[in-house]
């Protein structure tokens, strides 16, 4: 006959702690991950800046190879011509860029000397207090010794620096044009590796849809901004030209460029304008025509033909703007500034498809205006 249980026996439990210590575990791993990235994004930048440019660049072609392919050509004649033109077309206009910049550096000096004859007015209390902030730390400065020689180690010249980093920038051009090719050229090979990854059917349909709804989403974005950025470089190239601005060509391109930084690359394109127009006008009033020009198009770009153009989903909030190009320009320089925003709108799309990651698009994301209705509760 089989004993029976007794009641105040206690079952015994499991050696393993709570649920807080896989999650504690989860976040570790995560943390280490993430900071495991970082490091190799920083040293390894010379093969990761490339791979990602390539990427970007990829998928914002990327409509223009379906919609020819829709006519009958082949994804790699029309993504060649695609790649060599747009690669063509940046070597013509960085070769033509060269005389303006060249010119710029050149009279830099004379422009920073004429700059502060005219600012002389303003800046001579700040000297004042210069003067004297120099020879207080003169008086106090007790780390030099008498007859102690200091020792000046001699840095690159300008010449070998230039050279070193025109080979580099050719190398990035060079292996981002490669790999945007191949890309490009792939087609349809890059959903049938996704299709073949999954078993069952739904699960294939699933991740084709996100997939192709993510690179649907970011590759308008990105070719519509090129396109809204390619606009007001010529508006502002233009409108310089007429205001008799010199070399308008050179800060219509510098706006079309510093147009992929949000909020600061305008900034910084509209204070250089207006130092040269100091430096270039006799009158305030005609100085000011230029900076005022250049900041009338870009409220015009970004208050009105942005939003229109691309609607508010994809908007995203300053803070993580500003987050995003701190991170990226001290990551990879003025190159990762000015991919700063793209790479944020596709970790932000991606996040939107994911369940339990919607939460982080809707942080990325701006403030949404609520829809305000009429509806008032039913009478009973």
């Amino acid at each position: 006959m089989s004993e029976k249980p007794n009641p105040t026996d206690v079952a015994p439990q499991p050696s393993y702690p709570g649920p807080a210590m896989p999650t504690l575990v989860r976040v570790s791993i995560v943390g280490l991950f993430l900071m495991s990235a970082v490091v190799a994004l920083y040293f390894a930048r010379d093969f990761f800046m490339p791979v990602v440019l390539a990427f970007l660049f990829a998928l914002t072609l990327a409509p223009i190879v379906r919609f020819l392919g829709k006519r009958g050509i082949p994804a790699a004649l029309s993504a060649t011509l695609l790649v060599v033109a747009a690669t063509a077309g940046l070597g013509v206009l960085g070769y033509v860029m060269s005389g303006p910049v060249a010119t710029l550096v050149d009279d830099a000096p004379r422009i920073g000397r004429e700059l502060q004859q005219k600012l002389a007015e303003l800046r001579e209390p700040v000297d004042h207090i210069v003067r004297a902030s120099d020879e207080l730390e003169e008086a106090t400065d007790t780390t030099k010794e008498p007859g102690v020689q200091e020792v000046v180690i001699a840095q690159p010249g300008l010449v070998s620096r230039a050279a070193g980093n025109l080979l580099t920038i050719g190398t990035t051009v060079g292996v981002t044009a490669i790999l945007s090719l191949f890309l490009l050229a792939s087609g349809t090979l890059f959903y049938e590796k996704i299709v073949q990854s999954f078993t069952l059917l739904s699960e294939k349909k699933r991740a084709l849809r996100v997939v192709h709804d993510v690179e649907r989403e970011i590759s308008r974005y990105l070719l519509t901004i090129a396109v809204i950025n390619s606009g007001l470089g010529v508006m502002v190239g233009l409108g310089l030209w007429l205001l008799g601005f010199p070399n308008p060509l050179l800060f219509g391109a510098a706006a079309t460029l510093l147009n992929f930084l949000p909020y600061v690359g305008a900034l910084i394109n509209i204070v250089l304008v207006a130092v040269l127009s100091i430096v270039s006008f006799g009158t305030l009033g005609a100085a000011l025509l230029a900076p005022l020009y250049v900041l009338a198009c870009n409220i015009v770009e970004g208050q009105f033909v942005t939003p229109l153009v691309l609607g508010r989903r994809l908007e995203l909030n300053a803070v993580s703007i500003f987050i995003a190009v701190a991170f990226w320009s001290w990551l990879w320089g003025f190159v990762g500034a000015l991919i700063a925003v793209p790479l944020l709108v596709v970790v932000k799309v991606f996040c939107d498809h994911f369940e339990g990651l919607r939460h982080v698009g809707n942080f990325l994301g701006a403030q949404q205006v609520p829809v305000e209705t009429d509806e008032r509760p039913a009478a009973t």
